[in-house]
């Protein structure tokens, strides 16, 4: 079976990828409605921007979990944030070294 991985590209500040960062590892899980299998995010804090990306076990639950998240807005200690892109992508091979 298939999995996805939804990517979600913001141009943020340190404070931004911060705040992004501490509520995602405050959380005791992925939001209500999300049924996400692991969460990645890749800061570049140099360049100002950070990946946030979503792994999902079906289109399905990619489909419902995308809905919850464009309803979400960032958080009120964000700094500046600016979403720039989401992709959608099959993951079609993932190993451990």
């Amino acid at each position: 079976m298939a999995e996805y991985a939804r990517v979600v590209t913001f141009e943020a500040d340190a404070a931004a990828i911060d705040a992004m960062v501490k509520e995602i590892d405050s959380a005791d899980g992925p939001p209500e409605g999300v049924n996400a299998s692991r969460i990645t995010v890749l800061a570049d804090r140099a360049g100002g921007t950070v990946r946030v990306a979503v792994r999902f076990g079906s289109e399905e639950d990619l489909r419902k979990g995308a809905e919850v998240f464009e309803a979400m807005s960032p958080p009120a200690d964000a700094g500046n944030i600016r979403r720039v892109a989401v992709d959608v992508y099959e993951v079609v091979l993932e190993r451990d070294s």
